[in-house]
């Protein structure tokens, strides 16, 4: 029994010596000056800022889907078309009637100059009666059938005019109702409004297809963002055109620049997130609208100041600090930092570029302790 009571207080002391005095393995940092970035997290998609959903006014028969999703076309290709063998023949009997409208003006021009020839006749006629009965070499009764034959006359010339209005009025209506079968005919082919990539294909030849249904679904790549959730808190610290960085999930280890484009008025009621669009400057050769992606938006800096790795700097006591080699020994020395990166801190008192900074090797700093010796890897 005695000498299991002398093991265990052997076996203390051992770990005693091993947790008080024995040396700490650490690694040790040098510090140095730089740049520390402050940045405002997000995460969010990826989304064209303008997209469309295109299909046919009218309803009709696909005759083919010129397009796949994945495919890129042009403002002005032809997407779509429809069965439109009864809307040509609608466009050709418009023509005829058209073409028939016109030929009746002609004639009824023809007829308003005949007229305007008997009106001339007849006031001819009338003068010289009437300066003949002056004269005494006509009766009155002549005299009152040309003034009569000019009122005819008059009311034939006034009568042709009237049909040539008409005519006028029926070849503008027949030539409206021609335009309309015409733009009817064009609404039967589905065009491309701005060049850019399909996205999603929801119809096939031989579909039935009423007004407004959706047949492709394109993206306009004129400007793409990443429409990114940001905690309301930091607001304050956003503003437009500030610079980001985006890191898509499907290339962590790439950046593409970017720029805020705008932030949202509005925050989510459960979240307590606001919208912010960041304008991305380059895309994954592989991508997909509604992808995830990470964004740091960039907004405060600080050049040539002394920079440590933000997992360095420690808190002991509500108090910031790290530990330094002071002769072999672990001392903690407090520190004040300044701007607070994601990476690294800003240390404006406490240490200078060149300082030695400690950290237990593993990243166990916890086994670091006032006075304890330390062996550097």
């Amino acid at each position: 029994m005695f000498l299991r009571v002398i093991a265990v207080i052997a076996g203390l002391v051992a770990i005693a010596w091993w947790l008080y005095f024995s040396p700490v393995v650490v690694t040790a940092h040098v510090v140095s000056a730089g740049s520390v970035d402050s940045e405002v997290f997000g995460t969010g998609t990826l989304e064209p800022r303008v997209s469309a959903a295109v299909g046919p006014k009218v309803t009709g028969l696909i005759t083919s889907v010129g397009v796949d999703q994945g495919d890129m076309v042009e403002a002005g290709d032809v997407l779509v078309t429809l069965e439109d063998t009864n809307q040509r023949l609608l466009v050709a009997v418009a023509e005829a009637e058209l073409a028939a409208v016109r030929a009746s003006i002609d004639r009824l021009i023809a007829d308003r100059g005949r007229a305007e020839a008997v009106l001339a006749q007849a006031r001819l006629t009338s003068e010289r009666l009437t300066a003949a009965a002056a004269a005494g070499a006509a009766g009155a009764e002549e005299v009152d059938k040309s003034r009569e034959a000019v009122a005819i006359a008059e009311a034939e010339l006034a009568r042709a005019a009237a049909a040539l209005i008409e005519g006028h009025r029926r070849a503008a209506a027949t030539e409206s109702s021609l335009e309309y079968e015409r733009a009817r005919l064009q609404d039967m082919s589905v065009l491309a409004p701005f060049d850019g990539p399909v996205l999603r294909r929801d119809r096939d030849q031989g579909d039935v297809v009423t007004a407004g249904s959706v047949v492709l679904q394109l993206a306009s790549l004129n400007e793409v963002w990443v429409t990114a959730w940001v905690d309301e808190t930091e607001l304050a610290r956003l503003a437009v055109d500030q610079p980001a960085r985006v890191v898509f999930r499907s290339e962590p280890e790439t950046k593409y620049e970017g720029v805020v484009a705008r932030i949202g008025r509005e925050t989510d009621r459960e979240t307590r997130e606001v919208v912010v669009d960041v304008r991305v400057d380059g895309l994954p050769v592989n991508w997909a609208a509604g992808q995830r992606a990470d964004v740091y938006i960039l907004v405060d800096r600080r050049d040539g100041v002394t920079v440590l790795p933000a997992a360095l700097a420690l808190v002991r006591e509500g108090k910031a600090g790290v530990w330094v080699d002071d002769d072999g020994a672990a001392r903690w020395r407090e520190i004040t930092v300044g701007l607070r990166g994601r990476d690294a801190v800003e240390v404006v008192d406490g240490l200078a570029p060149g300082d030695t900074v400690l950290t237990a090797s593993g990243g166990r700093s916890g086994s670091l302790r006032q006075g304890r010796r330390v062996a550097r890897r």
